[in-house]
């Protein structure tokens, strides 16, 4: 009975062995997984950090990593405008025009005027006015002065111009101060002549890009409006309402048969009076030397004296 005992109970001990082997390899494994979930979770963290700090690295095409600053830059740009007004007396809102834009910090730059008739006046005046006031200035002129007939306003974006002068213009620096340091150098007289030719090109182009900066500058620091002024019966033509194709040929072509026809009879009565001077001597004169020239009758022949 005790053999037999010792036989089932071995059996049943092994069993035991075996089920609590198991549990710790399925405790194992759930702690293997969790382990990993675990060591996910600072790298997430990680990466949300990163995402908040700004990123001054950028990884190229190729992988590698530059370490670039991105900077943003401010807008370049160039305004311009036309404008036509018509006003009861031209000559009272030109310079009501030019107080508005003095007021305003611009100047003008431009004006041609035609006073040939009261109501038929025009005046043509350019200004120059800070970017920041320019569509205050834009407003009051057209209120203020009169009654607005057009407006066509335009802009253009100069920055990349703007900085590729300075950037030829830093490069045109550095290499006119390598030159100046290899004029220094040279040791001939040949290598002198040659590095100072080299030097006045290079000046050359640095002036040509320092005037292109300069031009820019005073472009976008002030904005350009061109302000026409017209009386109150001058007559004003919009491009918009030309007419187009045939019909536009043939009014062209007629206003210009008209202007060569003006222009033939402008000069025609300029010269009416010199021919009513000069006229009757010229006759006088080519009258006296066709008379001059006469031809003389020949002399009659002598007579016979036999027939006599």
């Amino acid at each position: 009975m005790t053999r037999i005992r010792y036989g089932i109970a071995i059996p049943c001990l092994a069993l035991f062995l075996a089920g609590c082997g198991g549990g710790g390899a399925t405790m194992q494994s759930r702690a293997g997984e969790a382990a990993p979930a675990q060591a996910d979770a600072p790298a997430t963290g990680r990466a949300e950090e990163s995402d908040r700090t700004p990123r001054r690295q950028e990884s190229g095409t190729d992988g590698s990593v530059s370490d670039v600053t991105v900077t943003r830059q401010e807008r370049q740009v160039i305004y311009t405008g036309s404008m036509t007004v018509r006003a009861r007396q031209v000559a009272t809102a030109a310079q009501q025009a030019k107080q508005i834009v003095t007021e305003a910090g611009g100047y003008l730059g431009k004006e041609e005027s035609d006073s040939s008739g009261g109501t038929e006046d025009t005046a043509l005046l350019e200004f120059k006015i800070p970017p920041a006031k320019y569509p205050e200035v834009l407003g009051r002129l057209g209120k203020e002065l009169g009654r607005q007939l057009s407006l066509q306003q335009a802009t253009q974006d100069v920055t990349l111009q703007v900085a590729d002068v300075e950037s030829r213009l830093a490069s045109a620096r550095e290499s006119l101060e390598s030159l100046r340091e290899l004029l220094k150098r040279a040791d001939t007289i040949g290598q002198v002549l040659d590095v100072e030719r080299e030097i006045s090109a290079r000046e050359a182009d640095l002036e040509s890009l320092q005037a292109q900066q300069k031009e820019l500058a005073a472009q976008v620091s002030m904005a350009t409006l061109t302000l026409r002024l017209v009386g109150p019966v001058a007559v004003v033509e919009d491009p918009a309402e030309e007419p187009a194709g045939f019909l536009g040929g043939l009014k062209a072509g007629w206003q210009a048969l008209v202007a060569v026809t003006k222009t033939a009879l402008t000069v025609l009565g300029a010269l009416v009076p010199w021919l009513a001077v000069l006229l009757p001597p010229v006759a006088l004169v080519v009258h006296l030397v066709r008379r001059g020239r006469r031809p003389t009758p020949p002399p009659s022949p002598a007579p016979d004296p036999e027939t006599t």
